[in-house]
């Protein structure tokens, strides 16, 4: 069976007034793992006892350019008491990504990153939205750091809705990243022209093409990430996960 994971920053709203109680809640709906968006000024020791308690895997953290560049053996130190495996960035500020010279710029800051966790056991990834798709010198944003990152110092964390919004497949993608593409985040449009993300499985995107690319390149998880509901956010996940365990 895949894992899947559920990054706890589509249910913010709920972390961020009991953190540790809706952990509870994602694991009861049946997730394996949490991609993490914030602690919360929760003790690493007191993450860990929780996820040990409700049988949850930690899937990654996102954690913003400034704390990499600033913080990252604290990080790093984090990462390791709860048994994270990544650490993740989720996007960069314009001035990282607006010409070729600056995309190379920050390949460079991500492999450094990188090495640091790769000393320490861990994997560094980057997510991506729209914008990396653009175009600089004839490479997309993804190419271009692809390119001048060391594999073992970067994976790529590829962020399928937005590769679909940008009006690019996501198999596609997966395919041209190869094992570079160690995580996946899930996530449905309900329509080309609408673009509106909606539970997995009721939209117009091929998760089952995803999931069979995905399984071909060894995806390690399999994660759900919603940011629009039109129903409660404790259904939505759920929707989306029952939709998933069907397909992969």
């Amino acid at each position: 069976m895949e894992n899947v994971a559920l990054q706890l920053y589509s249910i913010k709203e709920l972390t961020s007034t009991d953190f540790l109680g809706t952990l509870a809640k994602v694991a009861e709906i049946g997730y394996d793992g949490v991609e993490f968006a914030g602690y919360f000024g929760t003790s690493a020791a007191d993450l860990k006892k929780t996820l040990d308690a409700h049988g949850l895997r930690a899937a990654g953290s996102h954690i913003g350019i400034s704390e990499l560049q600033l913080e990252l053996d604290r990080m790093i130190e984090y990462s390791l008491a709860i048994d994270s495996p990544y650490i993740i960035c989720p996007g960069i500020p314009e001035e990282m990504r607006n010409s070729a010279d600056s995309y190379k710029r920050t390949a460079e800051s991500f492999n450094r990153i990188g090495e640091r966790c790769k000393e320490n056991g861990l994997r560094f990834g980057y997510h991506n939205h729209a914008v990396e798709f653009e175009k600089f010198d004839g490479l997309t944003g993804i190419e271009l750091l692809a390119r001048h990152t060391d594999p073992e110092h970067l994976f790529f964390e590829l962020d399928t809705y937005w590769a679909e919004y940008a009006g690019f497949r996501s198999v596609d993608w997966i395919e041209s990243l190869k094992e570079r593409c160690a995580v996946l985040h899930i996530k449905d449009m309900n329509s080309g022209q609408d673009k509106r993300n909606t539970e997995i499985g009721s939209g117009i995107m091929d998760f089952k093409a995803i999931a069979e690319a995905g399984k071909r390149y060894g995806v390690q998880w399999y994660t759900v990430e919603q940011e629009e509901f039109d129903i409660p956010q404790l259904d939505s996940i759920k929707a989306s996960l029952e939709y998933l365990r069907q397909i992969l």
